[in-house]
């Protein structure tokens, strides 16, 4: 399992950058339709939400279940791209401006700060206390790894429908 976790967000959060990074800026800051966010407001809101690696640092307790048992309920949650879902205001994106290489350089430094973490603790089985994901309660420090992975799954089908439009404008 601990490959396969390690994986499954490596490639995600690769499959992130090589997207934003194929459009300009130009195209990153481009309304697709109306009350839709721009390609660069998704990965500024990606960004804030990678912020995340606080809470897997912060305070934890032994965890006495399954390491990764809310894995699947948020897995089916958050692919089931017909359920409109609201942000947290505090990952809301900007709605100025945004600079395509300073998303692109945050992102991977928070990217980063996340595999550093993941080098640096062997044990991810303990459980954060410091943030709820809503609707799931307390997460494992793994879970809260993959439920960046599929967070930015499900934000990725949507910039590719945003790329979709914007290209063809």
């Amino acid at each position: 399992m601990e490959k396969d976790f390690l994986e499954e967000f490596t490639d995600t959060t690769n499959n992130l950058i090589e997207l934003l990074s194929s459009l300009t800026e130009k195209q990153l800051n481009a309304v697709p339709f109306e009350g839709s966010w721009t390609a660069g407001q998704v990965g500024h809101h990606l960004s804030k939400s990678f912020g995340i690696v606080v809470i897997l640092g912060g305070k934890t307790i032994p965890t006495n279940r399954p390491e990764t048992e809310k894995i699947n309920s948020i897995r089916e949650v958050f692919q089931n791209t017909g359920i409109k879902m609201e942000s947290p205001e505090f990952i809301i994106p900007t709605t100025k401006w945004i600079e395509k290489e300073k998303l692109i350089r945050g992102l991977r430094e928070k990217i980063s700060a996340v595999k550093n973490f993941i080098d640096n603790h062997t044990d991810l089985s303990l459980t954060c206390l410091d943030f709820e994901l809503p609707g799931a309660g307390p997460l494992t420090q793994k879970e809260w790894i993959l439920f960046m992975a599929i967070h930015t799954q499900r934000h990725i089908h949507q910039l590719q429908n945003i790329i979709k439009i914007i290209t063809v404008k």
